[in-house]
Order: C-alpha cells, then structure tokens, then sequence
C-alpha cells in the first residue's frame, strides 16, 4: 500500500490547493467587474469544459494507466493558476477557467482508478475509496478559511502565484514517486505467465455476461454536483468585505469537518453501498429543502449536516459503482462518474445565476435530488445482492 500513501500526500496537497480557491474566486471576479450571472457562466463553462477531458481520461486510464494523467493535470492546472495571477478582466478569467476545467478533469478518474487497482478485495476497495474521501475532506476542512486569510494577507495576485507553485511542485514530486498498478481486472492489461490459464475464449465469453451500468444511475450524481454547484455559487455571494470573506470561507470549512465526521465512522461501510447512498442523498435534500424555506436553525448548523450527508454519499457512491462495474474498465466507470459530477457542477451555478431573482436557488437542489431519488430505486441492482466473489468476470 505504498502507491496508495503516496497518493493520498499528493491528493491532500492538490485539494489543499484547489479547495482553497473556492471563497476567493467570486470576490475576485466581482472585483474585475464581473456580474453574478457572468460568474454562474464561468463557474457552469468550468465544468462543462470537464466533459472532454473526462471522455479521454475514461479510455485513456485504462489503457495507459493513471500515473501520467495525474502528473499531467496538476502541472496543466498550476501553470494556468501563474497566469490567472495576471487577468485585467472578467473575460480572461472565463477563459483560464475553462482550460482549467479541461485539464483537472483528468485527476479524479485517475485516482480513483488507481486506488481500485490496488486491490481486488471488495471491502478493501472500500475502504480506499473512503480514504480518499477523508483525505479530500481533510484538505478542505482548513483550505478555504485559508485561501480568504491568504488573499487577505498578500491579495489576489500573489495567492494564485503562491497556490500555482504548489502544484507544479506537488506534480513533480508526483512523477516521481507514484507508480501505475496493473491488475488482471484491466482489459488491456498484458496477460502474465499465471494468467495464460485462461483462454481467449474464455475472457470473451465473460467480457459478454458483464452485467452494463444503468445509464439512470448516473442521474444522482448529476443532482448532487448541481445542489453542490449551486452552494458552491451563493455562499461566496455573501462576501462583500474581507471579514465577510473570511466568514465565506470558514462556512466551506464547516461542511468539510460535517464531512470529516461521517468519514470517521468506520462502521458504516458495513452496510449496504445502496443504501448509504441513498439515504445520504434524501438527507442532503431535506438539508437543501430547510435553507430554502429559512428554517429558524444557524446557517452554519444546517452546512454541517449538508457536510455529513456528503459524507455518507461520496465514498458509498463509488462502492456502489466498483460493484456494478462487475471488476473492469475502472476507467471509464469513473470517467462516467466525473462526466456526471462535470453535468451537474455546469447546471448548478447557470441554474442559480438565472433564477436566483425568482425563485430560491437551493430548492432548485432540492427538486433535482429528489428527481433522481425517485428514479434511482426502479433499478434492480443485481451485483450488490450477488455473493462478492461473482462480480469479477477475471477480465
């Protein structure tokens, strides 16, 4: 499990970084004179710019491994933060974004990958799958609060300087010391001595009885990455002053350490993948329904909870889609898994930069998960009820 630490130093420095920029980029922009539908236009251009760098990551990864996609993305994404140091207006700012978008789509199929490969062990999977989780929420439970003390402290300038440095570093250190994993699961894997055993004919026959994803499933993701979007859009939208900014940024902080919590609790990867997801996503609906409706609880009671329903959510999720994928094309399974979040995260903010005069944003969250809770449940999902053992076809 060495790759696997290795990874997760480098994945705490990365979202370290990237999280950090989330309470300072809307006061930025707004500082370049940029209005808020323009900003939900350049939050929405930053996901959707995801969808082709998802595309080539999904086959990609599973051809040529993950190492090179990961050291890649996060020197891409540095060099361009080094130059967002410099924009004059709101227009060369969309522009880096969306290559920004673009580049750091590749990072999230490849490490999810590459930890799936570590293992073929199905509770072990899962556990690695909630580590990453813990080490992204970790990295985010400080960074915002950080990057607004940042900017702060040395203005916007220096901050995306700084914040660029770090990771062309991080990537360079991780040319180094991440090591691609290469399994029997992979289909282009090239077969080894002990695998010759199974024949052509064999592996064709069991690449044909792979049970496919259901397409719908992918709906959820969509409606969590659109309410995420949305939050994501309206809680910098308070930060008018600096101490507003710094408030902006400990809230971000709040909703990782209600994160942080439900990662600890080791024992609810016992239960089924199906089920947490499912009741994380009506928690966080219900959550998104009480800001709507200003229930008489502190904001930042109701952002902890949200925190904890993503908790719950993320590292069932991609149990859940280990477990459908019946142990192949890791790849392109996460690649789908990122196209979904990328949908959603470009929905959420345009959604809110339009309609936020007439209607309130956050029960346009809560309308899309509970559209894909409803539809989620119609699918008989048979490699969850299937003994462990039978989900990998050996291909």
């Amino acid at each position: 499990m060495k790759t696997a630490l290795w990874l997760y130093l480098f994945l705490f420095v990365a979202f370290f970084d990237l999280h950090a920029q989330y309470p300072i980029l809307t006061p930025f922009a707004i500082s370049l004179g940029a209005a808020p539908s323009f900003i939900g236009l350049m939050m929405g251009m930053y996901s959707i710019t995801h969808l082709p760098g998802n595309l080539i990551a999904g086959f990609g990864v599973d051809r040529y491994g993950s190492r090179l996609f990961i050291v890649f993305s996060l020197f891409a994404a540095g060099v361009i933060l080094l130059f967002q140091a410099y924009v004059t207006n709101p227009w060369q700012l969309l522009l880096l974004r969306s290559i920004s978008g673009f580049v750091l789509a590749f990072l999230s199929p490849a490490c999810l990958a590459l930890l799936a490969r570590l293992t073929d062990d199905r509770a072990e999977q899962g556990k690695l799958m909630a580590g990453n989780g813990l080490v992204h929420t970790l990295a985010s439970v400080v960074s915002p609060a950080a990057g607004a003390y940042l900017v702060a402290k040395i203005g916007f300038g220096t901050a995306f300087t700084v914040l660029g440095w770090i990771l062309i570093v991080t990537a360079l250190c991780a040319l180094v010391f991440i090591k691609d994993i290469h399994r029997k699961l992979d289909e282009q894997q090239i077969p080894t001595d002990k695998q010759h055993i199974l024949s052509k004919h064999k592996v064709k026959k069991e690449q044909e009885n792979a049970i496919p994803l259901p397409w719908l499933i992918f709906l959820l993701p969509v409606a969590i990455s659109c309410a995420q979007g949305i939050l994501s859009f309206e809680l910098p939208l308070l930060a008018k002053t600096t101490d507003a900014m710094m408030t902006t940024g400990l809230l971000f902080s709040v909703i990782s350490i209600g994160a942080l919590v439900t990662l600890s609790m080791f024992f609810l990867n016992r239960f089924p993948a199906f089920y947490r997801t499912l009741l994380g996503a009506l928690s966080l609906a219900l959550l998104y329904f009480s800001i709507a409706a200003a229930v008489p609880v502190p904001l930042a009671v109701m952002l902890f909870g949200v925190g904890m329903a993503k908790g719950i959510i993320l590292p069932a999720l991609s149990t859940l889609l280990i477990e459908m994928s019946g142990g192949a094309r890791y790849g392109r399974t996460f690649s789908l898994l990122s196209i979904a979040f990328s949908v959603g995260a470009f929905l959420g903010p345009m959604l809110a930069g339009q309609l936020r005069d007439y209607i309130s944003p956050y029960y346009i969250a809560f309308i899309a998960l509970m559209i894909a809770l409803t539809i989620m449940p119609l699918y008989k999902l048979r490699p969850i009820s299937s003994p462990p053992n039978t989900h990998f076809k050996g291909v």
